[in-house]
Order: C-alpha cells, then sequence, then structure tokens
C-alpha cells in the first residue's frame, strides 16, 4: 500500500469512526483532552447538530395506493456470476420458499481485521463455486454442500501486501474465471481445479470478472478495467478511469449487453464501452458534492451496474441513485441516495438498499417513489469498544446487502447476521433467518436453493 493509499484510508476509516462514535470517543482522541486549565460546561438546553443527516426520500402522492407489475416467479438453473447474468440482472426465482437451511460448510479463511471475503458465491453444472479471504477456491456439490476439490491460489511472494485480500469468480462453458486481490487473474477446470493459465495484474482486484465475447474483464483498485483473453489470459485493451485515491476498498462487477460493457469506477464515474475494443461510448458522473460531510467526498460506486430493459442502474457512495439509456448514455432520473451495493430493477419498479438502511422502491420509468422501509427499525445492539478499544460501547446499525427477488420476496443478508424476507410489493418484512455470522455479500439462487457465504467462510443453503 502507498503511502499516500495508507493515509486517505486511514482519513477515511477516522471519519467514519468519529461520526459513528460518542462525545467521549471524539474527547479521547482529541489531542488536548485533560490539558491542564479551566473546564467549562455546555449549557443545559437543546442541541442541534451541524451534520446534514441523509435526505430522507418520501413516497410520492400520485402511487398512493397505485399498484405495480412484477413477473411471476420462475426457476432459474444456475446463476454463473455474482449477478446471476451478464446484464447482472435476474428477475423473479422461484426458490426457498420456507427459507429453512438445510446445511452449512466450511469454505476456509474467513474476514478478519486484515483480510476480507468479497466473493459472492456462483453456481452452476450442479455445483457452487465460493472463495475466500486467501485466494483458496472450492467446488461443493449443489444439493448436499460436500466439498468436490479445493485449490489454494495464493502466491507466496506477497505476503505482506495490505490489499491483497478477496477476489471473485465466473463460469463459463466448464471454467471458473477467478480474479484475486492478490493481483492476478486466472483460469481453472471447473470440474478439477486443475490451473489452466494464471496472469499477473499490476494491482489488486477485489471483485468478480465478467467473461462475454471470448474476453475477461475485470475492475481493478487503481480505478482501470482490464480485459484478457479467456483462452490464454494474454493481456487486451484497458481503460484508465479518472484517478481516486479516496475509496471503498472494493469494486464491482461489469455488466455487459450486446456489445456494451457498462463498467462503475471508485472516482464515481459510469462508463460504456465497446467490448471489441475499449472505444468509449459515454460515461457519467454519480457524484454530488456535501459542504457538510466529508465522507460525501468518496464517490465510488462499489456496488455493480445493472443493466434492464435497455436503462443501467447504478448508485454511488456520493448520494446518487440514477437510470441512465444504455444507448445514449442520457440520465432518465435520478435520486438522493448513499448506497454501495447494486440496484434490483424487476418489472415496474426498481429496489435499492441505502448505506443507512432504508429499502427503497421506486418506479423504474420515472424515479418516484411508492414505498420506503426502514430496515433497521427496532433494532438493539450493543458492540463494546468503540473505535479501537476507546469510547465504551455503542450501538452499530446493520448494513445490508444487495437483495434479490425469489417468490415476490426480496431476500437481503446483513451485518447483523441476519437474512431477511421483504414482502416486495408492501416492504412488510414477512421473516428473518440468523445466519449465525455478519455477511455483506448478496445472497444467490440456483434449482430450489438461495445460498450466501457469511464473513466467517461459511457457506449455507436454504430451501
Amino acid at each position: 500500500m502507498t503511502p499516500q493509499r495508507r493515509h486517505v484510508l486511514l482519513a477515511v476509516l477516522l471519519s467514519a469512526a468519529i461520526g459513528a462514535s460518542g462525545c467521549s470517543t471524539v474527547s479521547r482522541l482529541n489531542p488536548f483532552h485533560g490539558s491542564s486549565g479551566s473546564k467549562e460546561s455546555a449549557a443545559e438546553g437543546p442541541r442541534i447538530s451541524i451534520l446534514q443527516p441523509e435526505e430522507q426520500l418520501t413516497p410520492a402522492a400520485a402511487l398512493k395506493g397505485v399498484d405495480f407489475s412484477l413477473p411471476p416467479a420462475a426457476p432459474v438453473a444456475d446463476w454463473p456470476l455474482p449477478g446471476g447474468t451478464l446484464e447482472q440482472s435476474v428477475e423473479n426465482i422461484d426458490a426457498a420458499p420456507s427459507l429453512a437451511i438445510v446445511w452449512r460448510r466450511g469454505i476456509g479463511q474467513g474476514t478478519n481485521n486484515a483480510i476480507h471475503i468479497t466473493a459472492p458465491p456462483i453456481e452452476a453444472a450442479g455445483r457452487v463455486y465460493t472463495m475466500d479471504a486467501e485466494a483458496g477456491v472450492s467446488a461443493h456439490d449443489a444439493r448436499t454442500g460436500a466439498e468436490v476439490w479445493r485449490v489454494n491460489l495464493r502466491p507466496t511472494d506477497n505476503r505482506r501486501d495490505r490489499e491483497s485480500f478477496g477476489g471473485g469468480l465466473a463460469f463459463l462453458d466448464g471454467k471458473l474465471y477467478v480474479s484475486s486481490g492478490f493481483r492476478f487473474v486466472a483460469q481453472l477446470d471447473a470440474a478439477s481445479g486443475r490451473l489452466g493459465w494464471r496472469t499477473r495484474t499490476d494491482e489488486p482486484i477485489h471483485a468478480a470478472p465478467t467473461v462475454a465475447d471470448g474476453r475477461v474483464m475485470v475492475v481493478a483498485l487503481d480505478n482501470s478495467l482490464l480485459t484478457f483473453d479467456a483462452t490464454t489470459g494474454q493481456p487486451g485493451w484497458s481503460y484508465q478511469a479518472l484517478s481516486e485515491p479516496a475509496r471503498i476498498l472494493a469494486a464491482s462487477s461489469p455488466a455487459v449487453s450486446g456489445d456494451t460493457v457498462v463498467a462503475s469506477f471508485g472516482s464515481g464515474e459510469l462508463v460504456a464501452l465497446r467490448t471489441a475494443n475499449g472505444n468509449d461510448l459515454w460515461d457519467e458522473a454519480l457524484s454530488r458534492a456535501s459542504r457538510t460531510s466529508a465522507l460525501s467526498e468518496i464517490r465510488d460506486i462499489p456496488g455493480r451496474p445493472v443493466i434492464y430493459r435497455g436503462d443501467v442502474f447504478a448508485v454511488s457512495h456520493s448520494g446518487v441513485f440514477a437510470a441512465t439509456d444504455l444507448r445514449s448514455g442520457q440520465a432518465r432520473w435520478s435520486l438522493p441516495v448513499v448506497g454501495i451495493t447494486s440496484p434490483l430493477p424487476v418489472g415496474d419498479v426498481v429496489y435499492v438498499v441505502s448505506k443507512t438502511g432504508q429499502l427503497i422502491c421506486a418506479s423504474r420509468d420515472s424515479g418516484q417513489i411508492y414505498w420506503t422501509r426502514d430496515l433497521n427499525q427496532g433494532f438493539v445492539g450493543k458492540r463494546r469498544g468503540g473505535f479501537f478499544g476507546i469510547g465504551g460501547s455503542r450501538s452499530i446499525r446493520p448494513i445490508w446487502s444487495s437483495p434479490i427477488l425469489a417468490d415476490n420476496r426480496l431476500i437481503l443478508t446483513g451485518s447483523s447476521g441476519d437474512l431477511i424476507a421483504v414482502n416486495a410489493k408492501t416492504g412488510a418484512i414477512e421473516k428473518r433467518v440468523d445466519l449465525g455470522a455478519p455477511t455483506l455479500l448478496s445472497p444467490i439462487a440456483a434449482g430450489d436453493m438461495i445460498y450466501v457465504v457469511t464473513d466467517n467462510a461459511q457457506l449455507i443453503a436454504l430451501r
């Protein structure tokens, strides 16, 4: 990690900690705390926050009592990419009506203070494929969870690299494609785990690849889109977005529709390119400035862009949730939503989860709001120690994953360790399942099962 990036990351962590911790934590971080001299106490009375809260969205009066259409639930045989398809878009899935846990299996090294699991599971040809926090890839029988094979791809020459963790998976035509924070892209035989090729990259890759038109496409940590020949691993064309050192240590997978690939970057750029040669078609900046929040300057779009019926949907950490015409790049509408996940467009609506836990249902055509639901309403939780063990105990509001739609219920997982099912028409929480460990990875569905990977490296199947 370069000194500049390390300092920026530390500043982000400190900003987040001060925002989340109480006054006692701030005073302990204050270098003048405890110095000699007279002490002054604030007078009693109301306190007025100088920090502007996230803008609250309200349902549109014109949509009150108006119904919307969702496609009927249909079975999905495979889920070969984190978003399910090349467009990173799957509609209503017929799977796991009871949401009962039927098995759980360990997949390797879990998340800790230094490394993180960033790869959602994928499923193809009756097997679920997973990747742990240290480039350990494994295949499991989709019905029983039994391990079929396991291979450790972690290099031995970069154990001190602080950005080397996680990565992601994609499946196509019997091959498993791997991208890694350990600075490589690789191809494995999906049946045996045998290595086909491995290509070194200059920067870590924390998200899954997308494979289309004979190319493996990945977004690297330096805001570049890299491509590789799917057969040989030879590098192809690349695209460099704007440099942005202040970003979330995550990245998104590109979405592909026809001859167009859409990628998002830590700079807040949403870019459409030709898959054949990388020629740029259009770009849009999903960012807005805030004079009251330094964290709004992190413009990252860490969630996958989603292509659905000719539009691209994406949400940024800087507070822009937008629908963009795929062909022209013209913005159709936008909403002030701070998000780190992928939207879910389906039928007449699009769902998105904000960083504070607001689940929003909006008209896909106009962006008007049907309803919102605070997923953290009534949540009570304590975590001892505050930031770096100081500041006493404090409440932690859960962060929620990108949703999928299964049997007319939105399925999400959270840092609270819960999986929840939300009525897609009303926003009411219908069921809650204790997974036993936190996760921020969105669930996937295949056959009649839903699969989840937790932070402690457990692959869980629900039916």
